[in-house]
């Protein structure tokens, strides 16, 4: 009788289920072709399928951020003045009672009053960058008159033309600043005293007390110049007016803004009966859309710099807008349905799909595929605005780190082949129009537009220049810089 422990083996090796024993040549072959299937299995996806990590989304600048983008500029502001606007201010200004002494003491005992009072319309001339005055005035005097050793007081009165030249400047707080000498007088009506009941003329006598006062009479009308003459309020009202948003195309709700920083003049140039200097304001332009930015009036000017000339050179940003959906419907027309073939036929893939958003300055396209390989690839490529085709366009469009780690293992032929740089050259979204319609809006808008009494707005657009590209949460937006001059004519003082 056998042991116990060998029929107990003998029973195991049969099977307990009273199945019939297997062959182990046999059972080991199966084993090692379930092996090797699991390797193969393991080492490649079922059916080709691709499956890499999507690039993560991401964006640096946000579409309004791009939209008021700020252009340094200098807007030309040619000034004429007419001397008839001059004359006109300094005549509301300058009136009645000018300049008084009323004292007989004063001056070393110079027994001498007087009151001056404006008697008609100053007149102004200028030459040589100087202004001409002719001040009619009436003079009435009082002043001691030695008769045969006595001193009797007589009052008189007279009319004179006194004539003075001016130089003219703006301080740096928009003051008007004036030094103003004698120019000499002409008689209107001659001073006459009574004495005996006989008119003595005393025009001598008038005279050297003038003479002796004209510094003083000088030196008051620079202070009432001074103190009377508004240059700061127009320019002021020049100044909002600039800062007021600017409707450039009611379609795209677009507004120009100006954001002055300086102001710039040069000195004064006098040709004929008119005035000239040129003002340049200097600062930011901006394009903004949506409602009507709101821009509280300013106060004060900014200090006035005097220079040289002023430049002519102006700019602002032009944008074009192109949204991931519709950036995503022209790639789909484009290449959904598009097949490529590589290594002779071998390999074969078909575009079932396009999407695209942005990861800071590359676009992140997703194409999906069918075909020897299956499943979605990730490319990404810098965008430009291409000039020539006034597109925006890709260059160096490669595929993403992670897509190319996995096409390295199980489709090299792809990334061999021509397919990025296929759609590198053919994914193209067109904005010309765009720009154009917005660089003919402008210029219709800077062509010899009234902004406001006296004010009116002329601008020429030169150049346009490409920026770049801007990927923001919502949107492809194409920038171009729009070159040219902005003249702002002010005519006289309003």
């Amino acid at each position: 009788m056998a042991p116990r422990r060998l029929r107990l083996n003998s029973w195991t090796a049969q099977g307990s289920c009273l199945a019939p024993a297997i062959p182990r040549p046999l059972f080991l072959y199966g084993l090692s072709l379930c092996f090797c299937f699991f390797l193969l299995s393991c080492g490649q996806p079922a059916s080709n399928r691709l499956n890499p990590k999507a690039p993560k989304e991401a964006y640096n600048i946000t579409e309004m951020e791009v939209r008021n983008e700020r252009f340094l500029s200098t807007v030309h502001v040619p000034v004429s003045i007419a001397l008839g606007d001059v004359e006109r201010q300094i005549n509301a200004q300058v009136n009645g009672l000018i300049y008084e002494d009323n004292s007989l003491e004063d001056n070393n005992r110079d027994q001498f009053m007087t009151k001056v009072w404006k008697r008609g319309t100053i007149l102004v001339t200028a030459e040589d960058s100087l202004f001409h005055f002719t001040v009619p005035l009436r003079i009435w005097v009082k002043a001691g008159v030695s008769v045969l050793g006595f001193t009797q007081y007589k009052e008189t009165e007279f009319e004179i033309d006194l004539r003075f030249k001016t130089k003219f400047d703006l301080d740096k707080d928009w003051s008007v600043h004036t030094q103003t000498q004698a120019d000499g007088y002409g008689w209107v009506r001659k001073p006459t005293v009574s004495v005996v009941g006989v008119n003595i003329p005393i025009t001598n006598f008038v005279s050297r007390m003038i003479d002796k006062n004209l510094g003083t009479i000088t030196k008051t009308i620079d202070q009432q110049v001074r103190r009377n003459v508004d240059i700061r309020t127009p320019v002021l009202k020049v100044w909002n007016t600039l800062r007021e948003p600017y409707l450039l195309s009611e379609k795209y709700r677009t507004y120009l803004q100006v954001v002055p920083k300086r102001v710039l003049i040069t000195p004064l140039r006098f040709e004929g009966r008119i005035i000239r200097a040129t003002i340049g304001i200097e600062g930011f332009t901006l394009t903004t859309t949506g409602a009507k930015p709101e821009v509280h009036p300013a106060v004060s000017l900014p200090d006035l710099t005097v220079v040289s000339q002023v430049k002519d050179d102006f700019q602002i940003g032009l944008l074009s807008e192109a949204t991931y959906p519709e950036v995503a419907k022209i790639a789909a027309e484009e290449f959904v349905g598009k097949s490529f073939s590589f290594n002779e036929n071998r390999y074969h893939v078909t575009i079932t799909s396009i999407d695209l958003y942005g990861q800071n300055e590359n676009l992140i396209i997703k194409a999906g595929l069918k075909g020897t390989i299956n499943g979605d690839i990730y490319l990404r490529g810098r965008p430009y605005y291409d000039a020539h085709d006034q597109t925006i366009s890709l260059k160096d469009l490669h595929f993403d780190l992670d897509t190319k780690n996995i096409l390295a293992q199980s489709a090299s032929w792809l990334l061999k082949g021509t397919f990025a740089r296929t759609l590198e050259k053919q994914l193209t979204i067109p904005v010309g129009s765009q720009i154009a319609d917005m660089q003919k809006l402008l210029q219709q808008q800077l062509k010899n537009n009234q902004l406001a009494k006296g004010v009116v707005i002329n601008g020429q657009i030169d150049e346009i220049r490409p920026d770049q590209v801007y990927l923001t949460p919502t949107a492809m937006l194409a920038v171009v810089n729009a070159h040219g001059r902005l003249d702002v004519k002010v005519e006289g003082l309003q």
